[in-house]
Formats: structure tokens, sequence, C-alpha cells
């Protein structure tokens, strides 16, 4: 009896393998990228990760999915990057503020008044890539795109032309950003630390008088609709890029990474080309809501530059490693001299 007990049990579990090996393979769980940003949905930033996720998860096969939380749902940048440091979001599409947070260099981008053109940006970012991405690999971080968000002009709720109308206003810098607002203190501003989530609020109690900013982002994120006289200098191109923890994306499948990247790489070309054919509607949309422009003489424009140049010794070295500031001003000049 206990010889034909043990021939079922063998049999049966030769049946069972038989009919495990039938059946087929159970899918391998799907990897989540939680991504993080302060850009409202139906902005161009959102809609560029959109197209990211839905590209990303037709390549895979549905092995990697994206869930994006636009708006600022998960925060401000900061928030951002300290839930993706414990792991409750993976990756962020985040402006040159959120940067300056993993990699002090990448604010030699940002240098007020140090570029003067699209094409000038263009050159000095593609050969400062390898040490940008190079430090931010060592920060956790893996840039999956670059992109920029428009030149950032000055938006007050009083009329101000020149930087001396600006002395006395209170006007918006990134939170918990000592530097920086060292750097605006130096030029004779009187910065005011505030989350770009707490912007609107600030300019409806007062606390905000004025605040620098792209266009678009001045449109989309309605803050124009309290601060409505703008100056159209080129202050400085607002930086940007989609990042992505260096924990999660080894988790992607090491033979999908590449079109992945390509993917989100090809996205973020389209983007730039689009935001930045939006700069001058923006303007032209918000001026049909009463927004108005002030337009500068070349004296004033000057004495914009001066008011840049007066930072330069407190951003150079405190603000941005000495040796990158260096680098970024000597590519400037190179293109300068090459375009003249």
């Amino acid at each position: 009896m206990i010889r034909r007990t043990l021939i079922r049990l063998v049999t049966g579990g030769l049946a069972l393998s038989f009919l495990a090996s039938a059946l087929p393979a159970r899918a391998a769980r799907p990897i989540r990228i939680k991504l993080g940003t302060v850009a409202p949905e139906g902005s161009p930033w959102f809609d560029t990760v959109a197209r990211i996720r839905e590209r990303w998860k037709k390549a895979s096969d549905g092995q990697v999915r994206m869930k994006v939380y636009g708006g600022g749902v998960a925060g401000d940048e900061e928030e951002v990057l300290r839930k993706i440091k414990v792991g409750q979001l993976h990756a962020a599409t985040i402006t040159g503020v959120g940067l300056s947070q993993m990699s002090r260099a990448t604010l030699a981008l940002q240098v007020p008044m140090l570029m003067r053109s699209y094409a000038e940006l263009d050159y000095v970012r593609e050969r400062m890539k390898p040490v940008l991405e190079k430090e931010l690999r060592e920060a956790g971080f893996v840039v999956l795109n670059w992109g920029d968000a428009g030149w950032v002009h000055f938006f007050s709720t009083e009329k101000a032309v020149v930087p001396e109308d600006f002395r006395d206003m209170r006007i918006m810098v990134g939170a918990k950003d000592p530097d920086t607002e060292a750097a605006w203190k130096a030029a004779n501003f009187q910065p005011v630390p505030v989350s770009a989530t707490d912007v609107l609020q600030g300019l409806q109690t007062g606390l905000l008088d004025a605040f620098a900013a792209p266009p678009i982002f001045a449109l989309s994120s309605q803050w124009f609709g309290l601060a409505t006289h703008m100056v159209p200098v080129k202050w400085t191109p607002l930086n940007g890029a989609t990042v992505v923890s260096v924990e999660r994306w080894n988790r992607v499948p090491e033979e999908l990474r590449a079109e992945l990247l390509e993917i989100a790489e090809e996205e973020g070309e389209r983007s730039k080309k689009q935001i930045r054919a939006l700069g001058d509607k923006a303007v032209e949309e918000m001026k049909k809501r009463g927004l108005t422009v002030h337009s500068l003489s070349a004296e004033q424009q000057k004495a914009w530059e001066t008011a840049a140049e007066n930072a330069y010794p407190i951003v150079r070295g405190k603000v941005v490693p000495t040796e990158v500031f260096d680098q970024v001003k000597a590519l400037a000049e190179e293109y300068r001299k090459k375009n003249p």
C-alpha cells in the first residue's frame, strides 16, 4: 500500500510539473516610475513627459510604466527631490532651481546675462553636458533629457523698467538657496525666498512685489494676473531637465535602456523647439489679458547688463564652482568669436 501511495505521489508530481511547463510563463512585474513636476497639466512640459510615458509603455511592451504627478501635486521641487531620495517618487521634470540642489555646476547655464541667444545656449550646454551629467549621476540621477523654459523676464505688480526701479521691490527667489539669494543681494535686489507653489499666494498677500520667470510659465501659472507689468530683458535662459534616480533606472532591463533614453531625448528636443516658439506667443496672450510690456532703450539694456555683472564676483566660486563658471564663460565667448 505504501508503494502504491508513493507511485501516486510521484506520478501526480510529474503531472503537475507537466502542466506547469505547458502554461505560459508568468509576466515579470512592470517597472513603475513615479514622476513629479511643478509643471501644470496641459503645459508643454507636462505634455512632454506624458508623451514619454506613452512611448515608453509601448516600446517596453508594458514593462516600464510611468505615473506623472503634475502641477505641484507632489510638492515643490525641493519636496519632489526629497521624495525621490526616500523612494516615494523616482523621477522629476525639474527647472534649474531644482537641478542646482543636485549639482551647483548646473547653475553655470543660468548666470544672468552671460549668454545672449538660444544658439549660444545650445553651443555651451552641448559641450558642458559630460561634466554636468557626470556630477548629476554622482548625485544619484540619470539625465533623460535637457530642456529650457524660455528667457527669464521681470514681472512686477507696479511699473518697473530698469534695475533701479526694482531695488525696493520684494522679488521672489527659490526657497532654501542662500547662495543664490546672496547673489541677488550683491546685485542690490531684495530677494524673498519662496517656493514656486507659493508665489501666487505671495503676490496676493503682498509678500512679493515681483518675480523673474519665462513668459510661458508666467502664463500657465497665472502669476501675471497679479504682476501685470513686464520688462523683456533676457536675464537668463531657464534651464531644466528630466531626471530619474539611478536606483530606479537600474531596475529597467538593460536591453531597454538605450531605446527609452533615445525616446526621452527625442521628446526633449521636440519640446525645446515648441517651447521656444511659444515664448512670444505667451507674451501676446498675456497682453490681451492686461499685461503691460515696457520696452528697453539701449541705455536701459546696459543698466541691466551692469546689474548682472555686479553679481559675478559672488556667483563665481560662491554660487557656481569657479572652474565651471570660467569654462562656461569661455565657451560663450568662443561662440561669439565664431559667430560675430
